[in-house]
């Protein structure tokens, strides 16, 4: 795990941790992560569109009505999640990707508030002294074109790769049009033979239309159609989004190093919705510095952590009428401003880690940190006169203990403790009214956890089982009150808890023929422990939007020759629409397979040729539920977000080497 303060392999760390290599994300479709990250248990990506997404990981987020919350991401080592705590994936172009890393629940005191745990995404770098040029395309079901240009250099003291794309499709929905452009850039320089400067520029064009949720009626007969309103108004979001930084890494002595990074992200974006017209602009800037050092406390090897992660975030937003109905056909028109506010965020985390080697098998790790976060926000229309209002959580402490005891060579056993928390964002913190809500409080959770990781079989078969339990109090809901509009309420306690397991076995590893399977999964039982909001109580239910059980088995196969063969077949679990536990959504299963074939061509060009296809049973399922979707009228609430039936891509690729 390259992404923690301290290195460590998977297999020695005291936590349960995923590594999802090139070759895994290399088997799917390229477009999103979605097929990739839900093969990893634990972790449940639900996919409305290709822009209207919810990661949660063991549950929690499962309640963020569109969005992610409650995870924090990084895109080597700069902060994909916002000052407020939400978090955007699917934009970032999988093609820039070299493998990803995820940290499940509270298990790691150096990321701040992510009560779910931590997404690191690893961009892809150059092979040393090599440079080289690709041209790939990929083409699918809806008019579905996926187009990359790629490059790298790398010497013996630089490497750079960038790459461009473009990915466009009309969806399988009516209003569900997308076209997103990205310009990636990853470069690396040795300033010396201790010191390393490396820059990250992700510059993002999106422009998607939103179909929204469906009711029942039209989920079960007409699911391509979009919500009649957002069809009607022509709904979509778009946004300039770029993100940079800057890091400096320097092994400072034998036993000491460092390393820092700088970042800024912005977006500009514009969002017409059937309800009003969001024009919204957000900057940040941020810090994160770690310093590693390795001494010997007692006589025993330790290796110590210490750093910080701060930023500093504003967002600014104007509402304007939406007079879509005026003048039917013509899609959203943009009306008075009748709201503008601006908003102030800032968070510090102070993080210090240390690992010590107990004894030749066992091995301590421990861990602390603090955070605080503020929040400001001042209202300049409709009252230009308003005073800032200013709310802070405090500061909050997220200790860590973990043992790791290695039975036999290659067979380890762990088990932790940790305390992690999520703040509010400021969408559940504001009341109807528009001020702060000061009496709410962060999510606080205390995790509970003990694992095997080993291989059998002369390395052949490898196996991870994990058993948690997460006791949350203050537990935050959204109490939904109009459209698009939620107040957040602290509503009591409840747990998480589960069975996570994974197998891989190489059945065939030989010069000819290399066949492997796997088979991952989770069950899962959480549930309300106390939980009573206005006249209902909701305690022993189980927690919404959480599948009971969610499993993946596959195979994969490539030959000498350059054939390759991959096919997955998982299940998710039912799973209930809202808290009262009065409707649930049947269980679905999705059959996906992809042949691809590889072939040299005048020593220095390689081509690839691949076709793919996704839900080969043409299952009808939801592929993402907003949970506690509340009806208004005489309609019948909106909680499903249909998922495409079988749908096919292919695609091919031209690499040259230039040496």
């Amino acid at each position: 795990m390259t992404a923690l303060p301290i290195k460590n392999t998977v297999q020695e760390s005291a936590a349960a941790v995923s590594v999802v290599s090139l070759q895994e994300i290399n088997l799917n479709d390229g477009v999103i992560l979605t097929p990739i990250l839900n093969k990893v248990s634990g972790v449940l990506m639900q996919q409305g569109t290709l822009s209207t997404n919810r990661i949660t990981i063991r549950g929690f987020g499962a309640r963020s009505q569109f969005s992610t919350s409650r995870i924090k991401a990084y895109f080597e080592n700069i902060p994909l999640t916002s000052g407020e705590g939400e978090t955007t994936l699917e934009d970032i172009d999988l093609e820039s990707l070299k493998s990803i890393e995820i940290i499940k629940g509270p298990n790691s005191t150096s990321f701040g508030a992510g009560l779910g745990g931590v997404i690191h995404l690893k961009g892809k770098t150059t092979a040393q002294e090599t440079s080289f040029g690709k041209l790939a395309t990929t083409f699918g079901s809806y008019n579905l074109l996926k187009q990359t240009i790629s490059g790298g250099f790398s010497n013996a003291s630089s490497s750079i790769y960038t790459s461009y794309n473009q990915i466009e499709t009309d969806g399988f929905r009516n209003n569900s049009n997308y076209n997103r452009k990205s310009l990636n850039l990853f470069a690396k320089q040795k300033l010396s033979k201790k010191s390393e400067l490396s820059i990250v520029g992700i510059a993002t064009k999106l422009k998607a239309f939103i179909p929204s949720s469906l009711n029942e009626r039209d989920f079960i007969a007409s699911p391509e159609i979009a919500a009649t309103t957002w069809q009607a108004s022509q709904g979509y979001e778009s946004y300039d989004k770029l993100l940079l930084g800057i890091g400096y890494q320097n092994d400072l002595s034998e036993n000491w190093s460092l390393q820092t990074s700088v970042f800024s992200t912005s977006n500009d974006g514009y969002e017409p919705r059937p309800f009003d017209i969001l024009d919204g602009k957000t900057i940040n800037f941020g810090l994160r510095t770690t310093i590693n050092n390795k001494t010997k406390l007692f006589s025993l090897p330790t290796k110590i952590a210490f750093g910080t992660e701060a930023m500093i975030e504003i967002y600014s937003y104007s509402l304007y009428e939406n007079l879509y109905a005026s003048q039917p056909g013509n899609g959203s028109i943009q009306g008075e401003k009748f709201n503008e506010q601006e908003q102030n965020r800032k968070y510090l985390n102070l993080f210090f880690q240390f690992e010590m080697q107990l004894t030749e098998k066992l091995k301590l790790e421990q861990g602390v940190a603090f955070n605080s976060t503020n929040y400001t926000q001042k209202e300049i229309i409709p009252n230009e006169n308003s005073q800032k209002d200013k709310y802070t959580f405090g500061g909050i402490w997220s200790p860590r203990l973990g043992l790791s005891y290695k039975i036999v060579k290659g067979k380890n056993i762990y088990t932790s403790i940790s305390k992690g928390f999520s703040v509010p964002t400021i969408a559940e913190s504001l009341t109807p009214d528009g001020t702060i809500n000061a009496n709410l409080l962060p999510e606080i959770g205390i995790n509970y956890e003990i694992g095997f990781k080993g291989d059998f079989l002369d390395k052949k078969l490898y196996t991870e089982i994990s058993l948690y339990r997460a006791n949350v109090t203050n537990l935050l809901v959204a109490r939904r009150t109009g459209n698009d509009q939620f107040i957040g309420i602290n509503a009591g306690k409840s747990v998480h808890q589960g069975f996570e397991f994974l197998a891989n076995y190489n059945v065939v590893n030989d010069e000819l023929i290399q066949v492997s399977t796997y088979f991952s999964g989770t069950i899962t039982n959480s549930k309300f422990e106390d939980f009573i909001d206005l006249d209902s109580d909701y305690s022993g239910n189980k927690l919404p939007a959480i599948p009971n059980q969610q499993w993946t088995i596959g195979l994969d196969l490539a030959t000498k020759n350059g054939l390759g063969f991959n096919t997955s077949f998982g299940k998710t679990g039912s799973m209930y629409l809202q808290d009262a536990n009065i409707s649930s959504i049947d269980a679905y299963s999705l059959w996906d397979a992809k042949i691809n074939y590889t072939i040299t061509l005048f020593k220095k060009l390689e081509a690839n040729f691949n076709f793919g296809v996704q839900n080969i049973l043409n299952e009808k399922y939801a592929a993402n539920i907003l949970p506690n979707a509340v009806a208004f009228g005489n309609a019948q609430p909106r909680y499903f977000y249909p998922g495409n039936p079988v749908n096919y891509y292919g695609g091919f690729a031209f690499n040259y080497a230039f040496k």
